[in-house]
């Protein structure tokens, strides 16, 4: 199942490397203006925004990592997953490519960072967009409970020697399947999104990975998004088991600046379901005037 590069990655604009933290970052950043950075989440890389990388690059500056650990991103086990060390991680992102402000694109995890992110630096976010994430809640049983159970396996020695057995590609890529069939990926790159996590030293990341991450709701998150003013796009499809359309509701009418943007029927991977549905909307949000 390992696949390094998919096919598709031929329609988009070269990779390059940059270290950022002492960790080396494979990244996308393509076009002129404006910076643009679209965060991806879990078990994804960038290429979750392969159909709308190409055109957003001939309008701004298209920033696409994948985010430190995760596709072709160094997997270093000297960056534990806490959550403000993640989100601070975006400032030094930003650092590395000359960025000082820039129109923050989140899903999923990179959405539950990014809000963090703007919550902490708001002179830094221009604009914001928030798609089917958990941002300041979390996910309704069962998955709490899948993940939930693996930070407490990976959390405990004993455990943790066990999980190292497990094929942990595999099982993503069986939860994940049900993904093809809506058309969000093919088998090819649901190997790239995935394979490396039944590698040796992927699994052992992966483990590392969920002894730092942290499945409460945060409520420094709660408190704080109704201080959020910048331009917002909450964009979400309101089918997602995973993150229920009851948060991006949420976050749409306590954020002063937000709208919210509808994916009717669609599904949590929703910029792959539904790819040209979300390029309108981040277009849209582009318009938006910067304030501050």
């Amino acid at each position: 199942m390992m696949h390094s590069t998919p096919k598709t990655e031929n329609k988009l604009p070269p990779r390059s490397n940059i270290t950022v933290d002492g960790s080396r970052l494979s990244l996308i950043d393509a076009g002129e203006g404006e910076a643009v950075l679209l965060l991806h989440g879990y078990p994804q890389s960038l290429l979750t925004w392969r159909h709308q990388i190409p055109t957003l690059s001939e309008q701004a500056r298209v920033i696409a990592p994948d985010w430190f650990g995760w596709g072709l991103s160094e997997r270093g086990f000297d960056m534990p997953a806490r959550y403000w060390d993640e989100v601070g991680r975006i400032g030094l992102l930003l650092d590395a490519v000359g960025v000082e402000r820039c129109t923050l694109v989140g899903h999923d995890y990179g959405g539950f960072l990014g809000l963090g992110f703007a919550t902490r630096f708001p002179k830094r976010v221009a604009r914001l967009s928030i798609l089917n994430s958990r941002a300041h809640r979390t996910f309704p049983q069962p998955t709490y409970a899948q993940f939930a159970a693996l930070c407490f396996a990976a959390r405990m020695p004993g455990l943790r020697e066990l999980v190292r057995l497990v094929p942990l590609g595999k099982l993503n890529a069986a939860l994940l399947r049900r993904n093809i069939a809506l058309g969000c990926f093919d088998e090819d790159l649901l190997g790239h999104y995935v394979g490396w996590m039944d590698t040796p030293v992927g699994r052992q990341w992966l483990i590392h990975f969920f002894r730092y991450y942290e499945m409460p709701a945060r409520p420094e998150l709660d408190a704080a998004i109704e201080n959020i003013t910048c331009p917002t796009d909450i964009i979400w499809g309101d089918r997602d088991p995973y993150c229920p359309f009851s948060i991006g509701r949420d976050l749409a009418a306590r954020i002063p600046d937000a709208r919210l943007v509808v994916i009717e029927g669609a599904d949590h991977y929703v910029m792959e379901e539904r790819p040209d549905e979300v390029l309108a909307g981040l277009l849209q949000l582009l318009e938006r005037p910067v304030t501050g």
